[in-house]
């Protein structure tokens, strides 16, 4: 069950000193895109424009971005993913005093940690970010950098498969289990920030994590007929009897398709594309310990994905939300967990590559 997060509405008082602070900001905006590159230093050292920027155009897509997917979560830089955090509720807070911005988040997710096998979690915190700012050309970069942990993180263990360790949950060593997880996932994620990238001609964007010039964010929209925008390119750990649920990823056009690059080492999958409704309920069955089976609702595509293999496909979805689960169970698919003389009841672990992109 989610702890809710109340629903905060931004703080922007309208005192004389930040009226004045964005009345000078606009000013040298003005000045700034006529082609005056004299101001670029004083403007680089502007502490009102930069929190102008970050407040007015950077705020309100910070909880949009956060809440489209998933995020891996991994035991060390560059292992294999070994669960996701799902965000489910996000609101933020601004304060013009301080010029800062707190963003509150609340998920749920999985994870597969040694002795304890899967485990399902909830998770709320607070982070407050500040804003950094640098002039490059015609382009200015506005970062929210990572100012402090406010809140949490807030661990909670639901479900944990190992029954003597769900027993144990709370003993040392086993109760380090809820900040190993809540401590990756805000060191993994909440702590890269933010960037805002404003042009005169192109508009602003927003994207997760830090850009530095000249550096440009991507979305789905941008795909063009010689490019194609990356999702994800990463490698995760399936352990037999378990799934992971990548993405959502979002298709926002009709002419656009999924692009799928997989490869598997270890015991054979299955693939299955399903829509996010249909996923958001198959994945709490799971992260919440009820019996595995057959998704919820229809199969959009996939197939079973043997090792050694390379495949790459194009999916023509229509637009919307869309999971892509890798299935290393006897529960759901056309393969199933290998059984061997070392592991009667099947206990191959899958290690996939994959690169998921959107293109036409």
């Amino acid at each position: 069950m989610l702890t809710r997060v109340p629903a905060r509405r931004a703080s922007r008082p309208h005192a004389p000193a930040a009226s004045a602070a964005l009345g000078l900001a606009a000013l040298v905006l003005s000045f700034t895109f006529v082609g005056c590159p004299c101001l670029s230093g004083p403007v680089n050292a502007s502490p009102g424009l930069r929190w102008f920027l970050f407040s007015n155009f950077g705020a309100s897509r910070i909880c949009p971005e956060m809440l489209k997917s998933g995020v891996s979560l991994r035991m060390q830089d560059r292992a294999p993913a070994i669960g996701r955090f799902f965000p489910m509720q996000c609101t933020y807070d601004v304060n013009d005093a301080g010029q800062t911005v707190t963003v509150h988040i609340t998920g749920t997710g999985y994870g597969y940690i040694q002795p304890a096998k899967r485990v399902g979690f909830s998770l709320t915190t607070s982070v407050e970010y500040r804003p950094d700012f640098q002039i490059a050309g015609d382009d200015i970069y506005v970062w929210g950098r990572l100012n402090r942990i406010v809140q949490g993180p807030s661990f909670q263990l639901g479900y944990v498969e190992n029954p003597v360790i769900d027993v144990m949950a709370n003993v040392p060593p086993f109760g380090g289990l809820a900040n190993v997880l809540g401590n990756q996932i805000v060191a993994g994620e909440m702590t890269r920030g933010f960037t805002v990238l404003y042009n005169e001609e192109a508009g602003k964007d927003f994207t997760l994590g830090i850009l530095m010039p000249p550096q440009r964010p991507h979305h789905p929209f941008e795909v063009s007929d010689d490019e194609r925008y990356t999702f994800a390119n990463e490698v995760v750990e399936v352990q037999a009897h378990q799934r992971d649920y990548l993405g959502p990823f979002e298709i926002t056009d009709p002419d656009q398709a999924l692009y799928l690059k997989i490869s598997v080492q270890g015991a054979p999958v299955d693939i299955m594309i399903v829509d996010k409704p249909t996923g958001d309920a198959w994945r709490e069955v799971y992260q919440t310990g009820k019996p595995l089976g057959l998704p919820p609702g229809p199969v959009q595509a996939g197939g079973p994905l043997q090792p050694g293999m390379v495949d790459t496909r194009r999916y023509p979805l229509r637009p919307g939300l869309y999971y892509v689960v890798i299935d290393n169970t006897a529960a759901a698919g056309l393969v199933a967990p290998p059984v061997t003389l070392l592991s009667p009841l099947g206990g191959s672990a899958a290690q996939v590559s994959y690169l998921a992109q959107i293109g036409e």
